[in-house]
């Protein structure tokens, strides 16, 4: 099994996919409430040929989830302390504003015209991906040298 050392012991990967998943969907919920302020949930939803807002939730749930275990697969090893997992976080919710919301977004629904264009709705989504990744490191910072480390051998 796959582990990372801290100075408290190793931990273990599936503890540090627990904390990844665990800090994806807290940061996602956050961001999904500001993404359903703004009313951009049933833009998440056309992902999947619906624009319910209980879809844009699952849609964007499921990926919050999937992206904290990505992160903790990825840079899980360099998020263990507070400061360094803040710094990764935010560089990761960064990452995926471009990625996801400038590129693949616009491009999955076929407005290629959108495609890397700054406007209201794209800073809106880069505050939401900042906090989504603030929270990210700052869940799995917490919980990813707690739950879970691997045995030692004395």
């Amino acid at each position: 099994m796959a582990t990372t050392h801290t100075a408290a012991g190793p931990v273990a990967l599936s503890a540090r996919l627990v904390a990844g998943v665990a800090g994806g969907l807290a940061g996602g919920v956050v961001f999904g409430v500001m993404m359903q302020a703004w009313g951009m949930l049933p833009m998440v939803a056309m992902l999947v040929g619906s624009e319910s807002v209980a879809v844009g939730w699952l849609v964007h749930l499921a990926n919050s989830a999937l992206f904290g275990a990505l992160f903790a697969v990825l840079l899980g090893r360099w998020a263990l302390i507070l400061p360094t997992a803040l710094g990764v976080g935010l560089a990761y919710g960064l990452a995926w504003w471009v990625l996801g919301a400038l590129l693949i977004m616009p491009a999955w629904l076929g407005m290629n015209e959108m495609i890397f264009q700054l406007n209201t709705v794209a800073w809106r989504s880069l505050a939401g991906h900042l906090a989504f990744g603030l929270i990210l490191g700052l869940v799995y910072a917490m919980a990813g040298t707690r739950v879970g480390r691997a045995p030692t051998r004395n």
